[in-house]
């Protein structure tokens, strides 16, 4: 058994401390708010986040940070655009040799950073870890099967990790490949609002096949231009996870694409929500981040303009589609 802190009790978070507690390990949750909490501890659910499912009675929630990361290893489930400041706030209690397992999605906004360059620049010395892969909360938290990646530069910290959480149902699989393991889940997240998108407007599924395919071009020319291995971006971590998101309404990012497809406002999607799209803040970074490796990502760059910009999304797309014609490379 290994004692394994969890910081963030959203969704994510709590079907990972559930998880995490099937592999055999001890499991202290973090919540920024008391009432979930209270709700974890004397209730032995999060009604806030992931209401209807019963979680192991030893998970233990605290809203003290300090209580979270003292521990063996800490997964770091937090927003990624609240990376910096959750790591940075830790950073003075961080016990020396302790792995932070980064579980958030995301590309910091102005910086463009990867996660493990925050927690790297906010946590030095840190072992860094990513954990990612298609996984739905829901699905992961009533013990479905599930298949994960788990990106460590440190072999033999990443060969621990993998044993650590891993259970029957939640199979780890193992890379060296940071920078990858974080580009397909970030990106993708922009890709399923485009992919919702189509479903609101009922472009039809020719139309979201395409995005897809062609979204996945746009993984895989930005991840590799940063550092990313082609066949990570073909993984778990990649194609899997863009499978997952942009093809059910489970998905937050999705399921908000397809409200904006439907006519609904943005901001009128985001009041009705207490979680986070992560895709409404990476579609800026992703697109700065295209800008300043010049690549081309027409795709991610419309979503930007569509959720940061007031552009038509009919005209959005009359733009992808009037794109000049070309041959089928990545």
């Amino acid at each position: 058994m290994s004692k394994i802190g969890i910081v963030g009790a959203g969704a994510w978070g709590t079907a990972l401390a559930a998880a995490m507690v099937r592999a055999g390990n001890e499991v202290v949750i973090q919540a920024i708010e008391p009432e979930v909490a209270d709700a974890i501890n004397q209730r032995h659910e999060n009604e806030m986040y992931l209401a209807g499912m019963a979680l192991d009675p030893s998970i233990r929630a605290t809203t003290q940070l300090t209580e979270a990361i003292d521990a063996e290893m800490v997964l770091l489930v937090a927003p990624a655009q609240y990376m910096r400041s959750v790591g940075e706030t830790a950073a003075s209690h961080w016990r020396p040799g302790v792995p932070a397992v980064i579980c958030a999605k995301g590309i910091e906004q102005d910086s463009c950073a990867l996660m493990s360059e925050v927690i790297a620049e906010a946590i030095p010395g840190a072992p860094v870890a990513v954990l990612s892969g298609p996984t739905f909360a829901a699905e992961v938290a009533v013990d479905k099967p599930t298949a994960v990646t788990l990106a460590c530069n440190d072999e033999l910290i990443g060969k621990v990790l993998m044993e650590t959480l891993s259970s029957r149902h939640f199979r780890i699989y193992r890379t060296r490949d940071v920078i990858g393991a974080q580009m397909g889940g970030a990106i993708k997240n922009v890709l399923a609002i485009a992919c919702g998108i189509v479903e609101g407007r009922q472009l039809g599924d020719n139309t979201r096949a395409a995005l897809v395919t062609r979204g996945l071009a746009e993984i895989i020319r930005l991840g590799t231009n940063k550092g990313a291995r082609p066949e990570t971006l073909a993984g778990l971590s990649g194609l899997g996870d863009l499978v997952l998101t942009c093809n059910a309404m489970q998905s937050r990012n999705f399921s908000l694409g397809v409200a904006l497809g439907q006519g609904t406002p943005l901001e009128a999607v985001l009041a009705e929500r207490n979680s986070v799209a992560e895709g409404v803040f990476t579609a800026s970074s992703v697109t700065d981040l295209a800008r300043r490796l010049a690549v081309e990502a027409p795709i991610c760059t419309a979503v930007d303009a569509v959720l940061n910009h007031f552009a038509d999304i009919d005209t959005a797309i009359a733009g992808l589609l009037s794109r000049p014609l070309k041959e089928e490379t990545a």
